[in-house]
């Protein structure tokens, strides 16, 4: 690979892992599914208004941006809300690639090779693990609502398979369009008023600067540099590279948050890492995986 194009891996892969302890900062004075609407709104607004629609059925744009939006990231920002260190929530997201195996063998007949099965177990004992050492109630839900939510981005990749896309980032402007009005619905139901006044009485810079992450690095950056990679080289080159995303994500949950890794959720995240890389690694059929590592 390229040096320029190694350096950018570096920064997507980054900048993604990142998202997730910036993400926590905005949830600390924004609602999570208010936060979650405000991010596909900037996404899509005004974007739509210069950026032509990709040529696939409407019907695909609206399940995926509803899937993404509503289904997958604000159950991400409710599981970090409940109390999921922001960096397990991003090692967590990554079990996306066993659905999306699974779905490769329920839809696509693919068959699953020695090393994907050891890498499930793995991934089985390492999440087993995490979730016998929660701290409370609260927080063994979010690591529920973490694993719906990788599931739901499992089935997101379905959807881009099928639609046959090729223009990503104008796919995930179009589809941003879909979550905000939902999400805004949810967050009156669930709370109320208060969510939209606490907005203007307690929003201040450090919530600004997670949303503007939010959407214009974690979205727009990261989406045109993963894609204009997976341009220029192999998927079996590419895909790898998403298993820097935990480390950063676990990384600057330590230094922004203060997140402290004991010895038994450090055993958890080694067993993981163990088995992504054993599942992704010498992979032949990735394109689904691969898409996969493209929505933080």
């Amino acid at each position: 690979m390229h040096s320029k194009h190694l350096i950018l891996a570096v920064l997507v892969t980054a900048v993604w892992g990142l998202n997730f302890p910036v993400t926590q900062l905005g949830l600390a004075s924004i609602d999570p599914l208010l936060l979650t609407a405000l991010r596909f709104t900037l996404a899509a607004l005004p974007w739509v208004f210069f950026i032509r629609r990709p040529p696939i059925a409407f019907g695909w744009l609206a399940a995926y941006g509803l899937i993404f939006g509503v289904a997958m990231w604000a159950l991400i920002n409710l599981g970090i809300e409940m109390g999921v260190p922001a960096g397990t929530a991003a090692l967590l997201i990554q079990f996306s690639a066993f659905f999306t195996l699974g779905w490769g063998v329920l839809l696509f007949r693919e068959r699953l090779r020695f090393g994907q099965v050891v890498g499930i177990g793995l991934a089985a004992v390492g999440l087993v693990n995490i979730i016998a050492s929660s701290p409370g109630q609260a927080t063994t839900l979010g690591y529920g609502l973490l694993l719906v939510s990788a599931f739901s981005w499992s089935v997101g990749n379905v959807i881009i398979k099928q639609s046959n896309v090729r223009e990503m980032f104008a796919f995930v402007v179009w589809a941003s369009l879909f979550p905000p009005i939902p999400l805004l619905l949810l967050t009156w139901l669930a709370h109320g008023s208060a969510p939209f006044t606490g907005l203007v009485t307690d929003f201040h810079w450090l919530a600004l600067f997670s949303l503007l992450f939010q959407v214009y690095a974690a979205t727009h950056f990261c989406y045109w540099g993963w894609n204009l990679l997976l341009r220029e080289y192999p998927v079996s080159r590419v895909a790898p590279l998403s298993l820097l995303i935990p480390l950063f994500g676990i990384g600057g949950s330590m230094l922004i948050l203060g997140h402290r890794v004991d010895g038994r959720e450090g055993l958890s995240i080694v067993l993981i890492l163990a088995a992504l890389l054993v599942g992704l690694i010498k992979r032949r059929a990735m394109p689904v995986s691969v898409r996969s590592s493209s929505g933080h």
